[in-house]
């Protein structure tokens, strides 16, 4: 079972991701910060949690050029930085804010 801490940085990441994808299929304003956000929602859905198929998708619907490598190298990258801006606390702190950003997440 992942932890809070992984899953607090998967939602982070896939949030930063919809950004990133975002602006690669142009689409801005509250439009980009719905679409990072489902895919953020989608890090706790089982059946939305394939964020690469979702942007794959998306972005050759689109006619995006982004290479499966481009795309997983910008997933890696989001990864490491979603974990530097994590806070450091252990317990209850991180704990409760992965919780609340999942709920807050889910319940939109």
């Amino acid at each position: 079972m992942a932890s809070f801490d992984d899953v607090g940085k998967t939602i982070l990441r896939n949030k930063l991701l919809g950004r990133w994808a975002a602006e690669k299929l142009g689409i801005t304003g509250q439009d980009a910060d719905a679409y990072s956000d489902a895919l953020a929602r989608g890090t706790v859905d089982p059946e939305r949690a394939d964020v690469f198929r979702k942007i794959r998708k998306d972005f050759d619907a689109a006619g995006v050029a982004q290479t499966d490598e481009q795309i997983l190298h910008v997933m890696t990258e989001l990864t490491l930085k979603a974990g530097n801006l994590m806070p450091t606390a252990r317990g209850d702190s991180l704990d409760a804010a992965a919780v609340a950003l999942a709920r807050k997440l889910t319940s939109q």
